[in-house]
């Protein structure tokens, strides 16, 4: 059972007329298999039209999609031998970040993410992917140990932002979240991250500030979500689609200003709908990114990481 967007209505009509039909018996009227086959082929035409044309808040909505491929997902599917790493040696363990020792495609890796959770109990268990500072230096303490051990870092980003609670700030919250783009800025070893489906406001970026920023095709990236900018301008949610178009989030706008690097394309109708093709791809592009700096000396990586970000804001000023 599909858990269907708004925009996605007429694909569960569609949808719908199959599953009826595949519960029906067969009475030598009616090919069943002939109806499926062309009420499929109107569906993947639809999906096909909607998805070429999505609008920003649209991506949105994909991006927040509860069936999309989380970072347990990708870890389990990529990362072999992976051995979870906790706490953050300070105050307490955070489940909103996960990260740990792992082996992908033959090589030790370190991986963090940010883990939304997918069901209700497991949403709540990990803040639906909102970290606390503990989080944050926890992620700090891995990146660190993954430079002493020359490990080349992952990071995995889909969050809606940091935690805004009272106790998060009371313990240092945009301190926590400074030093963990500090600490990524540092590293002489490469950091590469992929954005799979939110990636909010500084609590983001805390995990990004890396060698390659990746995003896939239906992610978003931005320094606030549409309604907490609508919220601001117009002092209610209902401008949200609005602010998404202006806030230029999606993966395309962001590769277009030099943001991110690289866009990673989903199967057709969104990663929701194909997470193995969706999980491959994303092992692919992740290879790729750190096949190229194979060789690099240690000091290049750091010098070319921090360039990359002071250039940012620069294109159209010359």
């Amino acid at each position: 059972m599909h858990n269907y967007l708004d925009f996605e209505k007429p694909i569960a009509e569609l949808e719908g007329k199959i599953e009826e039909l595949r519960h029906l018996t067969g009475d030598g009227e009616l090919n069943i298999a002939d109806e499926v086959g062309k009420l499929q082929g109107k569906v993947d035409k639809l999906l096909s039209q909607i998805y070429a044309k999505l609008t920003p808040w649209q991506k949105t909505q994909v991006a927040r999609h509860p069936d999309r491929p989380n970072t347990a997902d990708y870890i389990g599917a990529l990362v072999a031998d992976f051995t979870p790493l906790a706490g953050d040696r300070l105050f307490a363990e955070d489940t909103a970040i996960v990260g740990g020792l792992g082996r992908f495609r033959g090589h030790s890796v370190m991986v963090i993410g940010t883990q939304k959770g997918r069901e209700t109990e497991g949403r709540m268990k990990h803040n639906f992917g909102m970290a606390r500072p503990e989080g944050y230096r926890k992620a700090q303490r891995l990146m660190k140990m993954a430079e002493r051990f020359a490990l080349p870092v992952v990071t995995l980003i889909d969050t809606p932002g940091a935690f805004p609670g009272i106790d998060a700030e009371e313990r240092g919250q945009a301190e926590a979240i400074a030093r963990s783009i500090e600490t990524c800025l540092s590293l002489h070893v490469p950091l590469v991250s992929v954005v799979v489906g939110e990636g909010g406001s500084g609590g983001a970026v805390a995990l990004a500030a890396a060698n390659a920023v990746l995003m896939l095709e239906h992610a978003v990236y931005s320094v606030i979500s549409p309604e907490g900018c609508a919220s601001i301008l117009w002092r209610n949610n209902e401008q949200a689609a609005e602010a998404a178009d202006a806030l230029k989030l999606t993966a395309q706008d962001l590769k277009r200003l030099a943001v991110i690097d690289d866009i990673i394309p989903e199967p057709m109708g969104g990663a929701h709908r194909g997470a193995a093709e969706t999980i491959e791809n994303v092992g692919k592009a992740l290879e790729g990114a750190l096949e190229s700096f194979a060789g690099m000396e240690r000091g290049a990586i750091k010098a070319k990481r921090r360039q990359k970000f002071l250039d940012m804001g620069k294109l159209g000023l010359n």
